[in-house]
C-alpha cells in the first residue's frame, strides 16, 4: 500500500495511506522529551470516492450512512470530510465515500490519521486538485484534534513521509537518513490500548511522585537520542539495546500489560535484539527488532504460534541518495 497516490477516473477516485508505529519515546514526547516514529507499509487505508445524487455518505465497516448523521466514533472524519470540502469550495452533496482500512483501532498505530488521510487524497483527486504535504497535514488534524484532544502531528507526519521521523514538541521535525535496513516484526497482543488513558495515568503518576517520574520520563528522553545514532550510525545492535531499556521505563510507569510483557520476553527469547511496546501501551501491539530478513520471518512465525493475535514482519530501508 505504499504507493501513496491518489487516483481518479470519470466517476470515482481513491486515495491510500499507511500507518505508523512510534519506534520509541512513547509518554516521554508528551512531557517535553523526543519520539521517533516510522511509517509501517503493511497496513494502511484506502477511500473511494464517487458520484452519487443526495447527501454525502460513509460507507466503512462501523457505519454506513449520510455524514451528518455520523456517530460520534466518526465525527473526528466527518469534520475532516466538511472541512477538505470547504477547503476544495466543493458543495457537501452527491459523494459516496467508501473507506476501506486493514489499520486495527485502539492498537497505537494512527488509525484515525490513516483514514484522514487517504480520505483528503481521495477528495482532492476527485475534484482534480493536486495538495501539497502542507494541506494534507493541515486538514488531517482536523480529524486528529477529534481522536487525541491536543494532537502531537507526529501520526500524519509519518504517515505521509518514507522516512522514520524525529519528533520535539516545539522544535522543527526531522527525517532521520537509515544507515542501514532495519527488520521489525510488530505483534499485536489482541487486546486494545487506550491512549487517552494510558496518558493521564502517567501525568497522575507526575502529579504523585514528580522527581521520580521526571527521571523516567528524561531516561527516555536520552534512550530516543541514543536511537537516533543507532538508525542514522551505530546499528542495529544498539538500537535493540534501547529499545529494551525504554521498555524497562515504560513498565515502571505502569503502562505495560502481562499480555504485552510476555510477547516482549518471548521475543528476546527468540533472539530478537530488542523489544518493547509501540504506541499509548496498555493493551496493543509490541515491536521487536530481528537480526535479518530470514530472522525476522522465522520470529514472526513463531510469535504467531506463540499466540499474538496477528503479526507483521516488515523492513524500514535505507533509501539510497540519487
Amino acid at each position: 500500500m505504499s504507493a501513496e497516490k491518489a487516483t481518479t477516473t470519470e466517476q470515482t477516485a481513491i486515495g491510500i495511506a499507511h500507518s505508523k508505529l512510534i519506534l520509541i519515546g512513547e509518554h516521554a514526547v508528551v512531557h517535553g522529551q523526543p519520539a521517533i516514529a516510522i511509517p509501517f507499509p503493511l497496513v494502511g487505508v484506502e477511500s473511494i470516492v464517487e458520484h452519487e445524487p443526495g447527501p454525502v455518505v460513509i460507507d466503512s465497516t462501523f457505519y454506513h450512512g449520510p455524514l451528518d448523521l455520523a456517530p460520534e466514533s466518526l465525527q473526528g472524519i466527518a469534520s475532516c470530510i466538511s472541512g477538505t470540502l470547504e477547503y476544495l469550495e466543493m458543495p457537501e452533496a452527491n459523494l459516496l465515500i467508501r473507506i476501506k482500512s486493514s489499520v486495527p483501532p485502539g492498537k497505537g498505530l494512527g488509525s484515525s490519521a490513516s483514514v484522514a488521510i487517504s480520505v483528503i487524497r481521495s477528495l482532492f483527486a476527485y475534484a482534480s486538485i493536486d495538495h501539497t504535504d502542507e494541506e494534507l497535514l493541515k486538514l488531517a488534524n482536523i480529524a486528529e484534534t477529534f481522536a487525541h484532544g491536543a494532537p502531537s502531528g507526529i501520526d500524519t507526519l509519518t504517515i505521509t513521509s518514507e522516512l522514520p521521523v524525529w519528533y520535539e514538541k516545539d522544535n522543527p521535525t526531522e527525517f532521520i537518513e537509515l544507515n542501514d535496513d532495519f527488520h521489525f516484526v510488530v505483534a499485536d497482543s489482541g487486546s486494545i490500548g487506550d491512549t487517552r488513558m494510558a496518558v493521564e495515568s502517567v501525568a497522575h503518576l507526575l502529579r504523585v511522585a514528580p522527581r521520580k517520574i521526571q527521571r523516567k520520563l528524561d531516561r527516555i528522553g536520552e534512550l530516543t537520542h541514543q536511537a537516533k545514532d543507532a538508525l542514522e550510525k551505530r546499528g542495529k545492535h544498539l538500537l535493540g539495546q534501547m529499545l529494551n531499556e525504554a521498555q524497562k521505563e515504560l513498565e515502571a510507569l505502569g503502562v505495560s500489560t502481562t499480555g504485552l510483557n510476555k510477547l516482549i520476553e518471548f521475543a528476546r527469547e527468540e533472539g530478537a535484539l530488542g523489544a518493547k511496546l509501540t504506541g499509548g501501551g496498555n493493551g496493543g501491539c509490541i515491536i521487536a527488532l530481528a537480526q535479518n530478513e530470514v530472522h525476522s520471518r522465522l520470529l514472526a512465525e513463531k510469535l504467531r504460534k506463540f499466540g499474538a493475535h496477528a503479526v507483521w514482519p516488515f523492513v524500514l530501508k535505507r533509501h539510497h541518495k540519487k
